[in-house]
């Protein structure tokens, strides 16, 4: 159930859906940190999510169709949360918020390394597009040879965490 915006402006709609910190970071964590379980966001989120308000996002971006939610898994059981095209259309946002964040607010090696990168490598940013579409939608990637784009991220990760 899409709820009409309150104004026919592009930026008000997407921030009607974008607009809280906890939803960026929860669609953050699925995209970059391949977490796709309820209990895999909670635990290993760098911000400290509550419950509740992990589980009213999740809601929230399933309504939005953002991500879907397998309907296999019942109650007690662990669902998969699945980014949708719009989802993975997220990237790009992120990427720009992260670039400004690297020029405006303190940030730390560790954590800024992937928004770093990112920002100076467009074509990584693609590349990693279609790796999600790939996992997400079964979309096969096109003439993909050496290292994903998600593994390229995660060395430099660690790299700079070690």
């Amino acid at each position: 159930m899409r709820e009409e915006p309150r104004s026919g402006c592009a930026i008000n709609a997407a921030v009607e859906v974008l607009g809280d910190p906890w939803t960026l970071i929860v669609l953050r964590d699925v995209i970059f940190g391949g977490r796709r379980h309820f209990r895999e966001l909670m635990t290993r989120n760098e911000e400290g999510i509550a419950s509740n308000v992990l589980a009213a996002r999740l809601r929230r971006l399933v309504e939005a169709g953002l991500l879907t939610r397998d309907d296999a898994a019942r109650r007690g059981q662990r669902g998969t949360y699945t980014l949708t095209e719009a989802g993975i259309e997220t990237l790009p946002v992120m990427v720009a918020l992260g670039t400004w964040g690297l020029r405006h607010r303190p940030t730390t090696p560790r954590l800024a390394v992937r928004a770093r990168i990112l920002a100076d490598s467009p074509h990584l940013v693609a590349e990693l597009m279609a790796e999600l579409r790939e996992i997400h939608l079964g979309v096969p990637r096109e003439n993909h040879t050496g290292p994903s784009a998600s593994e390229q991220l995660r060395r430099a990760y660690e790299a700079a965490s070690g």
